[in-house]
């Protein structure tokens, strides 16, 4: 059985707001882009009234684009339906003290409508259902997620204002894996991590990357819904705290033509005695072979969960620690996927998200492929010996629209997410491809204002 014990008890959080320790809470939820939204409750409100009857949240939360504009096409929200609301409603396992905001507590929400059903498109319900289809197999997914970040010197609001170019990386040369290169930048990296242990999560290492700023700070792997919903929390708060630092920092996918951001996915099952049910006498159990070759199966028609933006997909490129042949091997860092680990800590790699993900969906689309791959018996084929980017494998997606049409007329898609989630999620995609195709970009200009 997963353990859901929170960080912070609702006991703990009578006391100490008792105690005038804790005058705040915040109720969130992840959105489609994988965001914190929600409200700041006064504490005292907060555990009369909010905890057990929960609170309101308009509706467009879940039908808006990445700058909040209403936008057509999504069947639970619009002018035409009135956006009305959705009811939040708090998820006491997520309790916990955010260390970086004075006298503050946060738990996320689950969404529900006025007559009591989920919310079928929220990130965390599409989660659930997929974890309910592998409960019911009598196995549980243990998750971690590897999330990188580039930080600038340049504040936020500098960082707007020059229009996000020009900025000054916080280390001038590749740092990956140098202890004088985190060195450098360490009174951040430091409150990162102890701010992170003081909000519940459990730090492993922080080690610099190969783009000049490029960091990665590593957690503990956790059952599935627990790890993703740290994730939101971590993305959410390492921007708050770079902020209040002076300082900013990006998880977007590919921030310039150098290595991009990563959020590599481990992802392993336990059974119901608690163990590791993807190791065999010989190695790889059957059920992960299965599992294993599900993954390949789905991956170019869940692409648009592990890549879900158009600047996603420029991380794709050849010899770039960034996959694009849809292969598997074993410790091979040129696959899509990675089988790495013996024994008890066997499990694979997906290598296609980059720090711009919606892990709940991530993890979704993980398991629902494994599933595919379980239920019908796939076979598992021979891995990848040797360079998986000219060896012949099919390609993943190479555009926002090429992964969003694999995405709506995928029969795996439909039939386990449904044609809602796999509608609206559609939707969000040409929602991001309508208006960059409307954009005119600084490479155009470069190229077309003098010289054509």
């Amino acid at each position: 059985m997963a353990d859901r014990t929170p960080p912070l008890s609702v006991e703990e959080l009578h006391a100490l707001v008792a105690g005038g320790e804790i005058d705040t809470v915040v109720l969130a939820f992840p959105d489609m882009q994988g965001r914190l939204q929600g409200k700041r409750f006064a504490a005292r409100f907060f555990l009369d009234e909010v905890l057990h009857h929960g609170t309101e949240g308009c509706d467009y939360l879940l039908a808006v684009d990445p700058e909040m504009n209403t936008v057509d096409g999504y069947a639970m929200s619009s002018w035409e339906r009135g956006y009305g609301d959705f009811a939040m409603r708090p998820d006491p396992a997520t309790l916990r003290r955010i260390p970086w905001h004075p006298g503050t507590a946060l738990l996320l929400a689950d969404l529900a409508w006025n007559d009591g059903t989920p919310v079928a498109v929220a990130p965390r319900q599409i989660l659930r259902r997929q974890l309910e289809r592998l409960a019911a197999l009598g196995y549980t997914a243990q998750v971690g997620t590897e999330l990188e970040f580039i930080v600038f010197k340049d504040s936020y609001e500098a960082a707007w204002d020059a229009g996000y170019r020009g900025l000054t990386p916080a280390n001038q040369y590749n740092v990956d894996y140098s202890i004088l290169g985190t060195g450098r930048v360490e009174p951040l990296l430091r409150r990162l991590r102890n701010d992170m242990a003081g909000a519940g999560l459990t730090v492993e290492s922080a080690k610099g990357e190969c783009n000049p700023g490029q960091h990665e700070i590593a957690f503990r792997y956790a059952e599935a819904l627990r790890t993703c919903d740290q994730h939101a929390l971590y993305k959410t708060g390492a921007k708050e705290i770079a902020a209040q630092e002076g300082v900013s920092i990006t998880f977007m996918a590919k921030y310039n033509e150098r290595e991009g951001n990563s959020c590599h996915i481990h992802l392993s099952l336990a059974d119901a005695d608690g163990r590791n049910a993807m190791a065999g006498p010989d190695g790889m159990s059957d059920v992960m072979r299965h599992f294993l070759a599900g993954q390949l199966a789905a991956l170019r028609d869940f692409c648009l969960l592990y890549a879900p933006n158009i600047n996603s997909y420029k991380r794709f490129q050849p010899g770039s620690f960034a996959p694009t042949a849809v292969a598997w091997g074993h410790d091979n860092r040129t696959c899509a996927l990675r089988v790495v680990g013996h024994g008890r800590s066997l499990r694979f790699e997906n290598r296609l998200p980059g720090g711009d993900v919606n892990p709940h969906l991530a993890v979704a689309g993980l398991i629902a492929a494994g599933l595919y791959g379980v239920e019908h018996r796939l076979e598992l084929p021979e891995p990848c010996p040797g360079n998986a980017y000219t060896a012949g494998f099919e390609h993943v997606p190479t555009t926002l629209r090429e992964a969003a049409g694999l995405w709506e007329n995928s029969p795996i898609a439909k039939a386990a997410f449904g044609d809602e989630v796999v509608a609206h999620y559609r939707n969000m995609a040409r929602v991001e491809l309508d208006a960059f195709d409307a954009a005119v970009t600084d490479w155009e200009l470069r190229r077309s204002f003098e010289r054509l």
